[in-house]
């Protein structure tokens, strides 16, 4: 692309960092939804995606996310490797997203998934207060730690 090289005056072009930015967070989103989807889904059988309905439609829902989660993190992956082809890769910033989009991800599982539209919960059958907790608490971490790190990354390299 015209002008997109990987430095523009010293610094990364913008749409690059960008770039970054996306690669870091798809990846991040397809990683933690993966991971629910295995752990919580499929090993530990404590819910599926969606319960508000049939065991099938629960399986086929967890299908859905399955595939939502692949399409994100190889989506990332394949921005990341152009990244790479283009030397732009910035691999602080690039992890900062990871752990923002993974955070973001949990996050939005947890208060919009469970409380909100309530369409499945952490676990059943049991005092919710303490999984729902862990559950943001983990996401809240995760989101935190991520900007951290992005901030970090960014007065690195102005300096």
């Amino acid at each position: 692309m015209e002008n997109e090289g990987p430095s523009h005056g010293g610094k990364l072009h913008p749409k690059l960092k960008k770039r970054n930015l996306w690669s870091g967070l798809l990846f991040g989103i397809g990683l933690m939804a993966f991971v629910d989807e295995v752990i919580f889904h499929q090993l530990l059988q404590w819910h599926h995606f969606y319960d508000l309905a049939t065991p099938k439609i629960g399986i086929f829902a967890d299908g859905l996310l399955n595939s939502f989660a692949w399409f994100a993190a190889i989506g990332g992956l394949f921005m990341f490797a152009d990244l790479r082809r283009r030397q732009a890769v910035r691999m602080r910033y690039w992890i900062a997203s990871v752990f923002i989009g993974a955070g973001a991800f949990q996050l939005f599982d947890g208060i919009i998934d469970h409380k909100v539209l309530r369409i499945h919960q952490v676990r059943y059958n049991v005092d919710l207060w303490i999984y729902d907790l862990s559950w943001n608490l983990f996401g809240a971490a995760l989101l935190i730690a991520g900007l951290i790190l992005s901030r970090s990354s960014t007065e690195r390299r102005s300096a």
